[in-house]
């Protein structure tokens, strides 16, 4: 096997210090998942990664990459030795970019991104070895990490880029370098860090500034503030070009839910095309038309993404559609939409009007809704519009977690309102109690309300059944 570094390599790209030459085949930040033959890194975060250098290189780590040598390793040959671990990290992360003949894409926006970047992954995994982070590693650490692990021969790479706080993405899209940018969407998320919608599409628009000379923008055309981006695309981008329903370049057409699947149609610069994707929603649909248009960008036909798109279906948490048995009865089941990942206005819409849009022929519809975070000083009245969502007319019962859900109870027509309660644990002990058969169940909220337990609850006291989907055939 080829090695991802050497040590003589791994210090010449960090400026570092090694005592012998040693060959890693991976890079981790975390003993729990090393591989032997990692090259552990000992970043600082809730601890100190120093105090865990003697258990990776026990564990069969090719070396380690300290800022200095931890206690009782003085004698040790398998360290990497810089004057800043994360410093380190960036510049194996800038060296395996420089070195690479990858495409490369870069993926950000305040929802979608991830199930965007798994969506890439599987249409250019199919044209060769493409490059992406396992889990939504798009932060300061992130990037940089998912860089310093690319394969010396990937084809092509995927790299996802989030943020926090202004200032952000910019750095790491100079880092990340993308021939293509695609900008997923703007919404109020993480607006206790920044003045406005506009300034969150500012930010977004950084991406832009990494790109390769002769590259491409691609961004959301629905949104409000697509002006910012479109016009970021002109100073920035060789080749702008926007996707969606108002979209003149990548025009969404139509969508139909079939089963746990999307078809949609869609028209590019006047030739028509229908593709599937393995969810439910237009929110889906549109993040796959965005996927297509990345993946023309670097070479891929068009209508070869739009065929192995089809294969891509959504892991847990993220809007996955399955049916559970409560008993034996054939026909006595519910189905589950485990949207339970994330949350910030426009997914929650998007997930509620998911729910509203299915065919139901018998039992109800039911949502289960937990806090939105990061939402800044116009939080309660983000969370109260939720209850005013056309797509919840169209819902039997809502049931709302979390302090901040509470205004959203509060604002339900009283037809729909179920029952509010402080934590995700107090509703995951009664939940079976509200569900019967035929009920299609949403679950969705942000990963620090913990929703993912009223999952967990409604999985442990039932039975997986298949969900009934239509077969995919591919012509070679």
């Amino acid at each position: 096997m080829t090695p991802l570094w050497t040590g003589a390599e791994a210090a010449t790209a960090t400026g570092g210090q090694v005592r012998s030459d040693w060959e890693a085949t991976g890079v981790s930040i975390d003993t729990r998942t090393l591989a032997k033959g990692d090259l552990f890194v000992a970043l600082k975060a809730a601890r100190d990664g120093h105090e865990f250098v003697a258990q990776a290189l026990e564990q069969g780590a090719a070396a380690a990459l300290v800022s200095h040598v931890p206690e009782g390793l003085e004698d040790s040959a398998q360290l990497l030795l810089v004057k800043d671990v994360l410093q380190g990290l960036e510049a194996l992360g800038v060296a395996a970019r420089a070195r690479t003949a990858a495409k490369i894409i870069g993926v950000t926006g305040s929802a979608g991104k991830t199930s965007t970047k798994e969506m890439l992954r599987e249409i250019l995994g199919r044209q060769g070895l493409c490059h992406a982070a396992e889990a939504s590693y798009n932060n300061h650490w992130g990037v940089p990490l998912t860089l310093a692990r690319m394969p010396r021969e990937a084809e092509f790479a995927v790299i996802e880029i989030g943020m926090s706080n202004p200032g952000e993405i910019g750095p790491l899209a100079r880092m990340a370098r993308p021939h293509v940018a695609l900008i997923t969407t703007v919404a109020a998320a993480h607006m206790a860090a920044f003045e406005s919608l506009e300034g969150i599409a500012r930010e977004k628009a950084a991406i832009m500034e990494g790109l390769e000379p002769d590259g491409t923008a691609i961004w959301n055309a629905d949104i409000s503030t697509a002006q910012v981006l479109a016009d970021a695309a002109k100073r920035l981008a060789a080749k702008p070009m926007d996707y969606g329903v108002k979209s003149s370049d990548y025009t969404l057409v139509s969508t139909k839910l079939h089963g746990d699947m999307t078809v949609a149609e869609a028209r590019i610069n006047a030739e028509p095309l229908v593709f599937k994707v393995g969810a439910a929603g237009q929110h889906f649909a549109m993040n796959g038309l965005g996927a297509i248009a990345a993946c023309e960008a670097v070479g891929v036909a068009r209508a070869v993404a739009a065929a192995d798109l089809a294969y891509w279906a959504p892991p847990a948490g993220r809007g996955k559609r399955e049916l559970l048995k409560l008993d034996d009865i054939e026909d006595d089941t519910i189905e589950l939409i485990d949207d339970a990942f994330n949350a910030n206005p426009a997914s929650m819409a998007a997930s509620l009007q998911v729910l509203a849009d299915i065919p139901q022929s018998k039992g109800r519809k039911i949502a289960i809704i937990g806090d939105m975070l990061e939402l800044g000083q116009e939080e309660a009245q983000l969370h109260a519009q939720v209850a005013r969502l056309p797509s919840v007319e169209a819902l039997d019962t809502v049931h709302c977690v979390g302090p901040l859900m509470q205004n959203a109870f509060a604002a339900l027509p009283a037809d729909k309102q179920g029952e509010w309660f402080e934590t995700a644990d107090e509703l995951a002990h009664k939940v079976r109690h509200y569900l019967r058969a035929g009920d299609i169940v949403l679950v969705k909220g942000s990963k620090g309300i913990a929703v993912s337990r009223v999952v967990t609850a409604i999985r442990s006291a039932m039975r997986p059944k298949a969900l009934k989907r239509e077969p995919e055939t591919r012509k070679e």
